[in-house]
């Protein structure tokens, strides 16, 4: 959560506390230590009163403001922020409106229809299927109602989709027979059945463990608990020796992925917060340069998860750096592996000077999204200013709807904006010229300090009408935080540098074949199954690559190198 330059830890959990609740913990102090109990609710009580004092102290805090950061917004919508025209308030924000909402959301614009809210048996991408042949009647058979007819298949079969339960993670006990001879005492065993290996925890736990932990965000002990409960025993140790062993065979196709990330077209960079206990360091994501002045911090003590996902030749790919570095520092190394022969990549991040901090060359984009949502936290107090700024902004999206809709090239796509965006963001910039100099409105006020930083952002927020390829936010890189963010929020920190390693690998793994469509929990499998394969040759294995790879393999060829 960012404020100016800085960003400010996120808000303690909602807890409903009584005055009444904590003067009786104050009276009980008197006479004897206080409990667990007190010491936890008194400690909570003190945290939010740190947090609202620190927000109140921050420049244009409001208590609008404040009622956002600690309960959340349901949604900026343009409509729900500055109230939307009697057509869009009856149609509940479809259309147009949903469209470009959509588009900055990264979700498909096509209008969606109501509906039963059920998912059909071809949603069930995952699910095992079964032919079931009809138990009496086959092709050419006599028909048993009218006896006149003959009954031949339909062109699709009635569906039956049964949902079943069972453990994240199923053991089974093999007991092997033994016979001894009683004369020379030898003994024989039986042997293992076909396919089980001796390893007690094959590819497919680490898979699921892996799976859970990093892309789902379920620590460790949770899943011990859970599974201890269903008679399967699974330490928190244990399934960190799981992760860690199968990260050191899935690490050339993290490797490769860096490599190819290092190519792309265009790069988008930010960073979160995420202690290492190892460091010593605090979750402080003030630390580092600050957006205004660019002054390093002196004796960083933070440590930072930086997310990078680059977009290029039809692929996305998402990467993650846990240490000191922020995210500016972690895409200069990312760069240095970048052919020299290419020409320098767009980079979409939001104003701090930290993501630009490292010595690389790019093409530098500023993120809509961040601008626009400083007039979204003002615009309670000036609601018709707000309302001109989000709906010509709105119109923008509106148009990459339909350019994502229409699937136009990165040449189409910039000629469409040129005609159909420019003119508007042309009288957009007029009229935020004009607020300032035509003294219609405060500079130091919410709404100037909104316009100051439009305005002096403008040619990095308008990369879009000049570059093909060029985005509009950094959305893409902010979902892909999501991981890292929910990483924290149930596990807290990693222990150990080595720890936040594994965490990257898994998190670039999962999330890259997230964004590819494929199933990443198959993806793991597959690269631990053919680990030695994977480390002849990486880039068979990249998730957009792997199934021919398989299917090679499979049929008896060798794949193409």
């Amino acid at each position: 959560m960012r404020r100016g330059g800085k960003t400010t830890p996120p808000a303690p959990e909602r807890r409903e506390l009584r005055i009444e609740e904590l003067k009786a913990i104050l009276e009980r102090a008197k006479d004897a230590p206080l409990s667990a109990e007190d010491h936890e609710t008194l400690e909570a009580a003190i945290d939010t009163l740190a947090y609202l004092t620190r927000e109140l102290e921050a420049k244009g805090a409001s208590i609008a403001r404040l009622r956002r950061l600690i309960f959340g917004s349901s949604t900026e919508k343009t409509s729900h922020v500055v109230g939307g025209t009697p057509e869009e308030d009856a149609s509940g924000g479809g259309g147009a409106e949903g469209a470009a909402d959509r588009a900055q959301a990264g979700e498909p614009s096509e209008t969606v229809h109501k509906g039963h809210g059920r998912h059909g048996a071809a949603a069930y991408r995952g699910a095992e299927r079964v032919a079931v042949p009809h138990g009496s009647l086959k092709t050419g058979d006599p028909c048993p109602a009218c006896t006149k007819g003959k009954v031949y298949l339909q062109g699709d079969p009635a569906v039956l989709v049964r949902v079943k339960g069972m453990a994240p993670l199923a053991a089974t006990v093999y007991e092997k027979e033994r016979l001894r001879c009683n004369a020379c005492l030898e003994v024989f065993t039986a042997q293992s059945p076909e396919g089980v290996g001796e390893e007690k925890y094959d590819e497919t736990a680490a898979s699921m463990i892996g799976l859970l932990k990093y892309g789902c965000g379920l620590p460790f002990h949770r899943l011990a608990r859970l599974e201890g409960t269903l008679g399967i025993p699974l330490p928190a140790a244990t399934q960190w020796e799981v992760v860690h062993r199968a990260a050191g065979l899935l690490e050339p196709a993290y490797g490769e992925l860096v490599r190819q990330g290092a190519q792309g077209e265009v790069v988008h960079n930010d960073d979160t917060a995420m202690k290492i206990l190892e460091l010593g360091g605090e979750t402080r994501e003030e630390d580092g340069a600050d957006e205004e002045s660019g002054e390093e911090f002196e004796g960083r003590t933070g440590t930072f998860t930086t997310g990078i996902v680059s977009t290029g030749d039809g692929h996305r790919i998402a990467l993650f750096f846990t240490g000191r570095k922020h995210a500016g520092e972690n895409l200069a190394d990312l760069l240095a592996q970048r052919a020299a022969e290419l020409a320098p990549p767009i980079q979409m991040c939001d104003a701090l000077s930290r993501n630009t901090a490292g010595e690389f060359d790019t093409i530098l984009a500023n993120c809509i999204a961040h601008a626009r949502r400083r007039f979204v936290e003002v615009a309670e107090n000036f609601p018709e200013e707000c309302r001109h700024v989000l709906e010509a902004l709105r119109e923008v999206y509106r148009n990459e709807a339909v350019a994502r809709r229409e699937k136009m090239s990165p040449e189409e796509r910039l000629r469409f904006h040129q005609v159909h965006s420019a003119p508007r963001m042309e009288r957009l910039e007029g009229w935020l010229r004009e607020q300032i100099e035509q003294r219609k409105v405060e500079p130091n006020s919410g709404l100037g300090q909104a316009i100051a930083y439009m305005r002096k952002h403008w040619p990095k927020l308008t990369l879009f009408l000049r570059e093909p390829g060029a985005p509009l936010d950094n959305n893409l890189c902010e979902r892909a935080l999501k991981k890292a963010i929910l990483h924290r929020k149930n596990a807290l920190f990693y222990k150990t540098e080595t720890g936040a390693r594994v965490g990257d690998l898994f998190m670039t793994l999962i999330h890259t074949a997230e964004l590819s469509a494929v199933n990443p929990f198959e993806y793991l499998v597959s690269l631990q199954h053919h680990h030695e394969r994977l480390a002849e040759s990486p880039s068979q294995w990249m998730p957009w690559t792997y199934g021919k790879t398989i299917a090679s393999l499979n049929s008896g060829v060798d794949p193409p190198p």
